[in-house]
C-alpha cells in the first residue's frame, strides 16, 4: 500500500501527534484511527460521479512509535468501486501539506 510514515517517534511526540489528530480530524471506528475527509473540490472525477458513496477519506493510523498516512482514498459506504483509488496528485499534496503543518505545529523532530 502507498503510505507516508513518520517513525521513530518518542512517546511525547506520539502523544502530541495523537492529540493533534484528535483536534483536527474525524475519529475512526477504533482507537488510534483517524480519517482525513476530502472536500468536494479535492475529489477525483470518478469520486465526484459517485458522491453517494461518500464521504471519501484517507486513513491515518497512530501506532506505538509511528504514524501512517495511507494514500488510498476510501469510501465510507462502498469497498469495491472505481471511486476507491490511490490519491491523485492534488489529494496527495493536500495530505503532505497537512503533515507539514502537523510536524511544524507539534515540533516533531523524528
Amino acid at each position: 500500500m502507498r503510505q507516508f510514515v513518520i517513525d521513530e517517534l518518542s512517546p511525547m511526540e506520539r502523544d502530541n501527534i495523537d492529540s493533534y489528530l484528535k483536534r483536527t480530524l474525524t475519529a475512526g471506528p477504533m482507537i488510534g484511527l483517524y480519517w482525513i475527509v476530502l472536500t468536494h473540490d479535492l475529489l477525483s472525477e470518478a469520486q465526484q460521479g459517485h458522491e453517494d458513496h461518500g464521504p471519501f477519506y484517507l486513513a491515518v493510523e497512530v501506532e506505538q512509535y509511528r504514524v501512517r498516512f495511507e494514500l488510498l482514498v476510501r469510501s465510507h459506504s462502498n469497498l469495491h468501486c472505481s471511486c476507491i483509488a490511490h490519491a491523485t496528485p492534488i489529494q496527495r499534496q493536500f495530505v503532505l501539506d497537512y503533515i507539514d503543518r502537523m510536524v511544524q505545529e507539534e515540533m516533531i523532530n523524528s
